[in-house]
């Protein structure tokens, strides 16, 4: 009769059992570039694991594109920043429930020649009402990502239409927030962007915040747990493990203690659970 040693038996099993067998003990994250690029996941998720035995497998894409792997069961959990597409999923029963965990702010970034003379306006409104008279270069992610959503939504409030403009000074990238800022530096165009975003990017070059603190530039995320009835292969206790533990006291402690260049990038704000 064949022996075997207890470390081949180990691999023989994972040979043949499969990854239910040997990768069991982690999730699949679907979340946005601004929470990947800022470093946020890179200060967080090792603590989670350290404390739960879960690893975290992040898919860093912009929201758009995160929800549809939710809906499509490619993602376990899913944390992104459009509270409308947001709950939308938990109403046609993709998503479980929406949790509230963190926030920021959008900051409208330009050179610091500021052709359209917005800096220092109060509201953002106001400021993109003027780069489109004045038809200076905007750079707009155009990737159907939240901050690609927040940026149409306060288009919307101006009664202007960028897009009529594509092309023009109105200049789609469909692209991540990096690549949008590094084509704003270069066009010396405004932008919207995620202030944590903002202050992790490297290559500022002649850009600077022109207008910042309006209530319309509030930026929120949110946690959806996606469905294990609509996908049955959702790891959903894992995903609440995940979920229960960033609403905790430690998980929001973890975000809180998030800091570039001394800086807070993400405000903890979940509901006692």
């Amino acid at each position: 009769m064949m022996k075997f040693t207890g470390a081949t038996l180990v691999t023989l099993l994972t040979l043949f059992a499969g990854p239910a067998f040997a990768g069991e003990r982690f999730i699949t994250l679907a979340s946005t570039t601004s929470t990947e690029n800022s470093g946020l996941f890179n200060h967080v998720l090792p603590i989670f694991t350290a404390e739960s035995g879960v690893e975290v497998r992040v898919i860093a894409v912009g929201t758009g594109q995160a929800i549809r792997l939710a809906s499509n069961g490619d993602a376990d959990v899913l944390l992104v920043h459009h509270r409308a597409s947001e709950e939308r999923l938990v109403a046609e029963g993709i998503g479980v429930k929406r949790h509230e965990v963190m926030y920021n702010d959008f900051v409208l970034v330009g050179p610091r020649t500021d052709p359209a003379g917005v800096k220092g306006l109060l509201q953002v409104r106001d400021a993109l009402t003027r780069v489109a008279e004045t038809k200076s270069p905007f750079a707009s992610r155009g990737d159907d990502s939240g901050t690609h959503k927040a940026e149409r939504g306060l288009w919307r409030s101006t009664g202007v239409d960028p897009e009529s403009a594509s092309g023009t000074w109105y200049r789609e990238m469909g692209a991540g927030m990096g690549a949008t800022l590094n084509a704003a530096s270069a066009m010396n165009a405004y932008a919207l962007v995620d202030r944590a975003t903002w202050i992790s990017f490297a290559n500022k070059s002649d850009l600077a915040i022109v207008v910042e603190g309006d209530v319309a530039l509030f930026n929120q995320y949110a946690v959806i747990l996606v469905n294990p009835v609509r996908h049955p292969h959702v790891k959903a206790t894992l995903g609440r493990t995940f979920i229960d533990w960033l609403l905790s006291p430690g998980g929001q402690s973890a975000i809180a203690s998030f800091e570039v260049d001394g800086q807070q990038l993400f405000v903890p704000d979940a509901s006692p659970r």
